[in-house]
């Protein structure tokens, strides 16, 4: 079957670059622009499927040392009937599990070296059933917390930074003092580490150490745990059970989802995620800038033959057809192959980024700053169809004034020096 000749002819300028030099500069520019098109799209599928991977690394990790959802008494004290809350909760059909905590800052000492870090105490039968974490250290470190035997669990680097093991004393520096004669004096509390563990994520490596919920209860005179931790069957739908929750606990019970308590760091990535595509999108912009130079030299270089055509019979609107033809071919070709290049590059990136450290003996992501240190990659269609999309439109956009011109030419003025 015949193509109209719009299609022929305006396929037939994408390829000029035969007819002379100012074609092959023509030819020259055009390709510039596809190229143009072709990294913008590329870099911003990469940019954004590497921020959706670090974003998901991030709260996989987070989401297996804490819970989803914590309820907690509004006061900081002791919750009056930790299982009557958890009983209470239970009746929502997303939770699946309830475990009670204590959490607080401390100080920890080993010799002359000190550290600050969340001493949290936890109930460990009932922890496995509500982070990761417990499950997987229930039946070593954590069944080795003991009410009672002041026993203590480290993060890794945390335990690291300390320069202790397994069988060495720490000693924990608990808020709030001790009032006696002489004055207030710290309440200090020695401990034994039974172990350490390592959940992937830099913060919790490096700033949290586990108890008993009984010893941290004592430690900081609590009565008893000061909240509930809850597990829930899908992740995403935290916020909304946090909501139903509060409105069926009593007014001094705290509810609080794990969005909601990572707030500042989720909504700095989607404040990041949406400058970069910003950013991004003016390397697109610009590319479509080239596109329009293109399509204006071409229209003045073809004049004689826009007048030829339309002295043949050809429409205003064919020319113009003509020319956005030109110009939304070399915009698909350009937005398609960004897009293979850009999946090709973010499902791969795991094997590219080590490469390239290892060529350049560096390390783009230390863990002590990114909390990984591995280059995760997540594409997602909610991200490149937006950019396809916005990515043609704009080289659509910019054919349209070229091709008006061209449609505007008389035939008369353009022949009358030929």
């Amino acid at each position: 079957m015949a193509l109209p000749f719009e299609l022929q002819v305006g396929w037939r300028y994408v390829r000029a670059g035969r007819g002379g030099r100012r074609n092959r500069f023509i030819s020259f520019i055009s390709g510039a622009s596809m190229v143009g098109i072709a990294l913008g799209v590329m870099a911003l599928i990469v940019v954004l499927s590497v921020m959706n991977g670090f974003q998901k690394e991030v709260r996989d990790r987070m989401l297996n040392v804490i819970a989803h959802v914590e309820l907690l008494d509004a006061g900081g004290q002791a919750l009056p009937d930790w299982q009557a809350t958890a009983a209470r909760a239970r009746q929502n059909r997303e939770v699946v599990g309830a475990a009670p905590f204590v959490a607080s800052q401390s100080l920890i000492a080993r010799g002359e070296d000190m550290r600050g870090a969340v001493i949290r105490g936890i109930s460990p039968a009932e922890e496995a059933t509500v982070t990761v974490l417990g499950a997987q250290l229930k039946d070593t470190a954590y069944a080795k917390l003991v009410p009672g035997a002041w026993n203590i669990v480290l993060g890794a680097e945390l335990a690291r930074q300390l320069g202790v093991g397994e069988g060495d004393k720490i000693t924990i520096v608990a808020p709030g003092g001790q009032v006696t004669p002489a004055g207030v004096v710290p309440r200090l509390k020695s401990f034994n580490v039974v172990g350490t563990f390592s959940s992937g994520h830099y913060e919790y490596d490096s700033g949290l150490a586990v108890v008993h919920v009984d010893d941290a209860a004592k430690l900081f005179r609590t009565g008893g745990p000061t909240g509930v931790q809850l597990r829930l069957r899908d992740v995403h739908e935290a916020r909304q059970v946090a909501a139903d929750l509060a409105g069926q606990m009593a007014p001094e019970i705290r509810v609080r989802d794990w969005t909601r308590s990572n707030a500042v760091w989720f909504d700095a990535v989607q404040i990041e995620k949406r400058m970069m595509s910003i950013v991004l999108t003016l390397i697109v912009a610009v590319a479509a800038f080239n596109l329009l130079s293109t399509l204006i030299m071409t229209v003045t270089d073809k004049q004689s033959d826009i007048a030829i055509l339309r002295t043949l019979g050809a429409s205003p609107r064919s020319i113009m057809g003509i020319f956005i033809v030109q110009g939304a071919v070399s915009g698909v070709i350009g937005t398609l192959a960004g897009v293979v290049v850009g999946l090709l590059i973010a499902f791969n990136i795991d094997v590219i980024v080590p490469a390239i450290e290892h060529l350049l003996n560096t390390s783009f992501l230390p863990g002590s700053i990114y909390l990984i240190s591995q280059m995760p990659s997540d594409p997602q269609w909610a991200d490149i169809t937006p950019i396809v999309l916005v990515a043609l439109f704009l080289s659509l956009i910019f054919t349209l004034y070229p091709s008006w011109r061209a449609s505007r030419v008389q035939p008369a003025e353009a022949l009358r020096y030929e």
